[in-house]
């Protein structure tokens, strides 16, 4: 197997890498919001009096869509207010005027503001969903593949490496390593069911991230503590109770791993 190391640098990399392709194609698609409702009720202009201002509407609601899909939420509301101005400006009479003289065109006008932002609102919706639903995919990939690793003959310290670094990337944390004892006074802690507790009370992980310095999820087999992964969390990261829920699990199959080797060396 790969230095535990440098697979956790290569997965920062690559999350760096997808995080900067989102940015920019996130620019681009705002900047398209910007101009290409602009090119697209200008190039009507030597058609307004043969065609349409509702066939028009509708081909900058296509366009919105079109940039909702490809961008984001904020890419959307930038495309939908644009055609609604440009549509207006050079659509309706009187012609190169922020201003609309007949009903019909400023209700096409509120139209095109109406169904733009619903097209962007679920196009957003779906991302997220999709979003969602890749990430269950990789918890699951996650957890089959410590099971498979505590299922095999690797080394318990191998199998512990992999998760600690698995949990620098499920978690968002800058650090974590396992330990076999705890000392000191008890950190925040990670429990069964993504809780998170901190002196005493439930922490609320989902909004403002995992309490620091330091926090602990126990490896626990049938109610053994057998060790301990140590978070070193990033300040502030919101982290989903699915996300906190595989990790807890990830460090129970590390228990279940360790309480079978102690059973082996004692027989």
């Amino acid at each position: 197997m790969a230095c535990p190391r440098s697979g956790e640098w290569g997965r920062r990399e690559v999350k760096n890498a997808t995080n900067c392709v989102k940015r920019h194609r996130a620019r681009l698609a705002s900047l398209a919001g910007l101009l290409l409702p602009l090119g697209l009720s200008a190039g009507f202009v030597p058609f307004r009096h043969s065609f349409t201002n509702v066939g028009a509407a509708l081909c900058l609601v296509a366009l919105i869509e079109t940039i909702a899909i490809l961008g984001n939420r904020f890419s959307g509301v930038v495309a939908t207010l644009s055609a609604a101005l440009w549509f207006d400006f050079f659509l309706t009479p009187p012609y190169e005027r922020f201003t609309i003289n007949h009903r019909p065109d400023l209700e096409t006008t509120i139209s095109i503001v109406v169904v733009g932002a619903i097209v962007t609102e679920v196009a957003a919706r779906s991302r997220r969903h999709r979003r969602a639903a890749g990430e269950e995919s990789r918890f699951v990939a996650m957890l089959h593949e410590v099971t498979e690793l505590c299922a095999g003959s690797t080394k318990a310290s191998t199998v512990t490496h992999y998760v600690a670094d698995s949990l620098v990337e499920l978690l968002g944390l800058r650090a974590c390593h396992f330990e076999t004892e705890s000392s000191g006074p008890p950190p925040a802690q990670l429990r069964s069911g993504g809780n998170v507790v901190h002196v005493g009370l439930q922490w609320p992980t989902q909004d403002i991230g995992i309490p620091g310095p330091e926090a602990e999820v126990l490896c626990q087999w049938r109610g053994e503590t057998l060790g301990r992964f140590v978070l070193t969390p990033t300040p502030g990261l919101a982290i989903s109770r699915e996300r906190r829920v595989v990790a807890v699990s990830m460090a129970n199959l590390v228990g279940a791993l360790l309480r079978d080797e102690h059973s082996a060396a004692g027989s």
